[in-house]
């Protein structure tokens, strides 16, 4: 198979069959199927261009994984409480785009434990599984808690985070595979430990706004030929070629026997994918 396209990158789009994950690059309006390339030589080669995701215009400097800094600073989606739901300030009528909000804060979320790297706690949205657990590299995930909103999935996760990482260690995830864990037995270790603090959000924002959950642990594979032995990142701002062998990907993570790049760090990057 023989490809060559131009056009701006986007993180990579992955689902499930049969438990092992299937990746997509989207490349401008097209998208290269990853899987069928690992084992062979593929280039990626930056042009020196960089469009923002959002409003399409050119930029000298991504921010917020795509965006220009006009986007970065006006759009609700790069806001800090993004990264941390619990600063949620919608309720003080400063929210960027309230209506965005609504849409995507104010809706079910779940607190999850997942294996990357070790034991994690994590958030995201209920349209998000397994997708986030994907993009983390987790090879199980285990959804241990449904919420209301956004907000009060991170006051959940900062009180289980005072227990069990809430970061995952991208070099030793990209080692190898941690063992697996025994996640339903660490929820139930964990959570009685936190009962008093999401006693104490449940009378604040109502009795159903947490509802612990029984659920099953999801493993995933990921496609990998072979693991890195020492970590060297590429990066398109020290060098715009990337290449070598593709010997397999995880996470967000594209691993070739030169060197890993992480995809979603130059979102909106202009790059020719050449295989």
């Amino acid at each position: 198979m023989s490809i060559q396209i131009t056009g701006t990158i986007a993180k990579m789009r992955a689902s499930l069959l049969d438990g092992a994950v299937q990746y997509r690059l989207p490349v401008g309006e097209e998208e290269v199927e990853l899987n069928a390339l690992i084992g062979q030589t593929l280039t990626l080669t930056h042009t020196g261009n960089i469009f923002c995701c959002s409003c399409g215009k050119k930029t000298k400097k991504s921010y917020s994984q795509g965006h220009c800094f006009v986007c970065m600073k006006k759009l609700a989606s790069c806001d800090m409480c993004i990264m941390k739901p619990e600063t949620c300030h919608f309720a003080e009528g400063t929210c960027r785009e309230p209506q965005w909000g609504e849409a995507n804060c104010f809706v079910d979320h779940y607190v999850y434990l997942s294996n990357t790297s070790s034991l994690k706690v994590g958030i995201t949205r209920h349209t998000q599984i397994p997708t986030r657990w994907i993009d983390q590299g987790a090879t199980q995930g285990l959804p241990i808690a449904k919420v209301k909103n956004r907000l009060i999935s991170g006051l959940v996760e900062i009180e289980l985070a005072k227990l069990i990482a809430d970061k995952t260690n991208w070099r030793t995830l990209l080692k190898g595979n941690n063992e697996p864990l025994a996640l339903k037995e660490a929820a139930l270790e964990l959570l009685p430990q936190v009962e008093e603090a999401i006693a104490k959000i449940q009378a604040e924002h109502g009795e159903d706004s947490v509802e612990l959950l029984d659920e099953n642990i999801l493993d995933i594979a990921f496609p990998i030929n072979e693991f890195p032995t020492k970590i060297v990142s590429h990066n398109f701002d020290k060098n715009p070629e990337v290449t070598g062998v593709l010997n397999g990907i995880k996470g967000q993570y594209l691993l070739f026997d030169t060197g890993v790049i992480n995809i979603r760090k130059f979102g909106s990057y202009e790059v020719t994918v050449t295989a």
